[in-house]
């Protein structure tokens, strides 16, 4: 069973085209007109090695919000939709990233329970292409949302917003990349025998 997805995605605010296979190679192709983002994408990408390609566009000169929420949730819908019934995934897995003097740890569970606990605090700064780094959280309630999933991320160290959130990106991938291979059992992870 091949594990891709597509996600297309239209409203007043914003245009977005998405595919992510999960059992890929780390390939992206990723333009979403704000730099910083891509940059980040990327790094979820290689790291997750899934193969990820986005086309967006949005209202960005009024701000990123709607553009980097938006992906979020095409992101979460993406990843829903390759795991279906998560019949043999590891589900759990963890993992600390360093990153300079930046060290994020991020554990998760594809437990179909949606809930996000984001303790990062770090200092208000516009990045690259005008993405704030206050919106970081909402793009990844968005993500856990409509993925279903329990997400914890914790700043352990750090003080560059760029290292913290680059941080952040790549342990979600490597989390994610380690929570949703196979194990070879044909059985759902769950005494409830459905997640």
């Amino acid at each position: 069973m091949e594990r891709k997805s597509k996600i297309d995605r239209k409203t007043k605010e914003t245009i977005i085209e998405l595919s992510l296979n999960i059992d890929g190679k780390g390939k992206t192709d990723i333009f979403t007109t704000i730099p910083f983002l891509d940059h980040v994408l990327e790094s979820f990408a290689r790291h997750g090695r899934t193969d990820l390609y986005i086309k967006a566009s949005g209202d960005t000169s009024v701000e990123s919000h709607h553009l980097v929420e938006d992906i979020g949730i095409c992101l979460g819908l993406a990843l829903a939709k390759c795991l279906e019934d998560k019949k043999g995934i590891k589900r759990f897995w963890d993992v600390t990233v360093p990153m300079d003097e930046a060290e994020i740890t991020v554990s998760i569970d594809i437990g179909g329970r949606p809930y996000l606990v984001y303790m990062v605090e770090m200092e208000y700064d516009v990045l690259e292409g005008g993405m704030e780094t206050s919106i970081v959280e909402d793009f990844l309630r968005a993500l856990v949302n409509n993925a279903a999933i329990n997400l914890h991320v914790k700043k352990n160290t750090g003080l560059s917003p760029h290292h913290i959130i680059e941080a952040v990106f790549k342990a979600i991938g490597l989390t994610l990349f380690h929570a949703t291979r196979l194990t070879g059992e044909d059985s759902i992870p769950s005494t409830k025998g459905v997640i």
